[in-house]
């Protein structure tokens, strides 16, 4: 259950750093509130998680989440960069997030 939670966390992680762009600096009211309660969400989720899995695969776990899915979005919503080093290396993190989740459950 604590990965699921996780996953959420992460995901919330990546609302919150879209926010930051939608906000403009957190110059527009209704944007950074949405930002404001993702990060509450995220950290609250996050410190859920750490209760059962270790805080260094969770942390490292929620950032890569938060990492591949900002990095994604700013390719599909704000015109960011979407060459094939950039995609292969937004993968390795994939990679790294996988390879965390398995050696994690097998310690």
């Amino acid at each position: 259950m604590s990965w699921y939670v996780l996953v959420l966390a992460g995901l919330f992680e990546i609302a919150w750093a879209v926010g930051l762009e939608y906000s403009d600096g957190l110059s527009k009211p209704i944007p950074t509130l949405g930002t404001v309660l993702a990060l509450g969400i995220s950290m609250a989720l996050l410190a859920q998680a750490v209760k059962d899995l270790p805080v260094g695969t969770a942390y490292a776990v929620w950032t890569g989440i938060g990492a591949v899915g900002t990095a994604s979005l700013g390719i599909v919503l704000f015109d960011e960069p979407a060459s094939l080093t950039r995609i292969a290396f937004i993968g390795v993190v994939v990679v790294g997030i996988v390879g965390l989740n398995l050696t994690s459950a097998a310690g």
